[in-house]
């Protein structure tokens, strides 16, 4: 790259936090820039400038962002009930609109940044907001800072592809662009079957100019490392060399690992270091955000490899020492690919037929709308 990454970091926004008993956990990104400062890995790191109203209202309605203005003051209403606030994952909370706005301004300002020229990958761990609607908060999501952020990069022009991989199905990002071929969103997630928001499946394709341009890759529950990268591999990769973006936003959830306490997947993190490395292959623009992640330590140390990995940096060996893979153990703190899972008989004999026939399906599909062979 000949334009440094840039480290999206708010102390603003890391002073702020969601309820204690809320398994959404904003110290994710403080406690991920730490390891890469204790670390010794290159920072370059970008203050944020908070989302202006004018900028959330291209998604949200006024009205829901009075409602939630008004519900983040204390003052909640019918309206905003009606508008899922105060629901157990939509807790309120004295810093809401403050870190909804913040979060959303994190992932324009890398909008901004990869605009300008300024960067050829951008990372903001506050954002991947990707289950708020217009007019409604789901999923401890309040503002959808992924949306905001493609239709920034679709207004100024630029052919964008939304790759989600957190184990939630981005069902936010899917409505916003249900109906356009400007921005192509792909999600990788735990099958609606199984987990909230309970859709995301085969036959959401997109409507009208946006036919085919809506793809969802959902899993079975276990599925493990090599099952998922088949699935990217002979789905995902194939549709964004069609596709052929001039940008890529990354919705990087780490709540498809293994031992996360929400989703039920069982994924190394060795699997977004390949997914980030195809991603940079391509050689467009980057914009990665967080995302989902509720095993804090996994998710800090899944942030962290992935920003070693969008630096290139390879003077770190952090798997060589007491732990990491050597000794094939996640514990380590300076180890950061995860050891490699076991799969058993019975959970291969379950997966890998329910991931085969995903794949079928969606060659069926989708591959001809993009003038790719079925077979």
């Amino acid at each position: 790259m000949d334009r440094a990454p840039a480290f999206i970091y708010s102390p603003a926004l890391a002073a702020l936090s969601y309820p204690t008993d809320c398994p959404f956990n904003i110290s994710r990104a403080k406690r991920t820039r730490q390891r890469i400062l204790s670390l010794g890995l290159p920072c370059n790191e970008v203050t944020p400038t908070p989302a202006t109203q004018a900028v959330l209202e291209k998604f949200h309605t006024p009205r829901y962002l009075d409602e939630l203005q008004r519900a983040s003051a204390g003052d909640l209403r019918v309206e905003g009930l009606h508008m899922g606030l105060g629901a157990p994952d939509t807790p309120l909370f004295h810093d809401l609109w403050q870190y909804a706005v913040g979060a959303a301004g994190a992932s324009l300002t890398a909008a901004e940044l990869i605009l300008d020229g300024k960067t050829r990958a951008a990372f903001t761990p506050w954002g991947g907001l990707h289950h708020a609607m217009p007019e409604k908060a789901a999923g401890f999501c309040y503002i959808n800072d992924v949306v905001l952020a493609c239709m920034r990069l679709a207004d100024a022009g630029k052919r964008v592809l939304c790759l989600d991989v957190d184990a939630h199905h981005g069902d936010g990002t899917q409505a916003a662009f249900y109906r356009r071929n400007d921005v192509m969103t792909i999600s990788l997630h735990e099958s609606g079957k199984t987990l909230f928001p309970w859709g995301g499946f085969e036959d959401e394709l997109g409507e009208g100019p946006g036919l085919g341009y809506n793809v969802n890759i959902p899993f079975p529950a276990e599925t493990y490392d090599d099952a998922y990268l088949l699935a990217f591999d002979q789905v995902a990769s194939p549709l964004l060399r069609a596709y052929a973006p001039d940008v890529v936003v990354l919705e990087l959830g780490m709540d498809a690992l293994a031992g996360d306490p929400l989703t039920h997947l069982r994924l190394t993190n060795n699997v977004f270091v390949e997914i980030l490395n195809h991603l940079l292959r391509l050689n467009v623009p980057l914009l990665v955000t967080g995302g989902g992640g509720y095993h804090v330590e996994n998710t800090v140390r899944g942030w962290t490899l992935a920003w070693k990995t969008l630096t290139g940096d390879n003077e770190h060996d952090l798997s060589m020492g007491m732990g990491g893979v050597m000794l094939e153990s996640s514990e380590w703190l300076g180890g950061l690919q995860d050891r490699v899972l076991p799969v058993s008989p019975a959970q291969r004999a379950v997966v890998e037929p329910a991931v085969r026939e995903t794949i079928a399906k969606l060659k069926q599909s989708v591959f001809p709308l993009h003038n790719l062979p079925a077979n």
